[in-house]
């Protein structure tokens, strides 16, 4: 049993790198829970697909009968009152299976010698999983670099803008996090400022 594995959820803006962050984090020791694969996961699941299904019709299916995330996307992520209200449907639907998920993994490796574990988590603040972690790190990205990062991803602005609209307001996420980690360097530059804050947290860890 480890009682004193510590808990770090991450946070920030769309593209601001939280991956590189979490890849890191593992790359020094710790254990990621990678939320957005749990999420995928979850939409696997026949009584989800089902739900879904329901609400939305065989629109939401693929050409093998599986969720289609990029249909779910068009339904949920955008600033207006139909988006929101179809959101909180789906947020409503994953949210508590994927939570079950987290704890399980979290449970397990707390029996182990694990000295972290990393919640990457888009809306871990949102989903109220803040209160699972020890401390909470705002990855802090300016605009038009991110912006820049999702265009590699082959999104619109349109598509950031709508996503960054689904979350959090940045200056909400900053504000409930417990430290800071700058990524308007080089990847470099971005390991060395994770690896200060891991041993600040862990000491020697």
């Amino acid at each position: 049993m480890n009682p004193t594995m510590k808990i770090i959820g991450l946070v920030g803006g769309v593209a601001s790198g939280k991956s590189a962050v979490a890849a890191t984090f593992a790359e020094l020791g710790a254990a990621v829970l990678d939320a957005d694969r749990l999420a995928h996961a979850t939409l696997a699941v026949p009584e989800v697909r089902d739900i879904l299904v329901s609400r939305w019709g065989n629109a939401v299916l693929d050409s093998h009968g599986e969720v289609s995330r990029p249909a779910v996307a068009n339904r949920v992520f955008g600033d207006t009152a139909a988006a929101a209200v179809e959101r909180d449907f789906l947020e409503k639907a994953l949210h508590p299976r994927i939570r079950q998920r987290v704890e399980a993994d979290l449970d397990r490796l707390a029996k182990s010698d694990t000295k972290a574990a990393v919640i990457d988590a888009p809306l871990l603040l949102e989903a109220g999983w803040g209160e699972l972690c020890d401390e909470v790190i705002f990855v802090d990205t300016p605009r038009k670099t991110r912006e820049s990062r999702a265009k590699r991803r082959n999104w619109t602005l349109q598509e950031f803008t709508r996503r960054e609209g689904a979350q959090m307001p940045i200056t909400e996420k900053r504000a409930a996090a417990s430290h800071v980690v700058s990524n308007d360097g080089t990847l470099k530059e971005l390991n060395a400022e994770v690896s200060r804050l891991w041993h600040e947290l862990l000491g020697s860890a």
